[in-house]
């Protein structure tokens, strides 16, 4: 028969030890709202401990055409803006989002993160099935 070898002398000690990660998360959690733990975490801690979102729009392949095939080239201010203009709609409960940039229209499917389309000015500007717009 083999035996046990361990440095615990009490089932107590071993439920401790056992239950130190719970502990530590609950300690680094006390004191901020379920929303703020919620909402952060689509943000990670920079090594200055400034947060920073690293949830990302994603382009779909049919969105990627509209922007080649339109010759839509956005600079980085457009595109952070597109960001903040699909953040804000994701914060009003908006799911299928028209932001508007400029000169330029997407349409945001706010839960999966996904920019559906881009249309450009010119361009036939009639949407349909979405809930919500933010204009900026």
């Amino acid at each position: 028969m083999n035996q046990i070898k361990n440095s615990f002398s009490s089932i107590e000690q071993m439920t401790s030890q056992l239950r130190q990660p719970a502990k530590r998360a609950a300690e680094k959690s006390a004191g901020k709202s379920f929303e703020s733990i919620l909402l952060g975490k689509g943000r990670q801690e920079t090594a200055e401990g400034a947060q920073e979102d690293v949830s990302k729009l994603k382009f779909s392949k049919h969105a990627n055409e509209r922007l080649m095939n339109r010759s839509i080239d956005l600079s980085e201010e457009q595109v952070r803006r597109l960001q903040a203009g699909a953040a804000k709609a994701q914060q009003k409960g908006i799911v299928e989002s028209l932001v508007m940039v400029d000169s330029y229209a997407f349409i945001v499917n706010t839960r999966s993160q996904i920019v559906v389309t881009a249309v450009a000015e010119g361009d036939d500007r009639v949407f349909t099935n979405i809930d919500g717009a933010v204009i900026g």
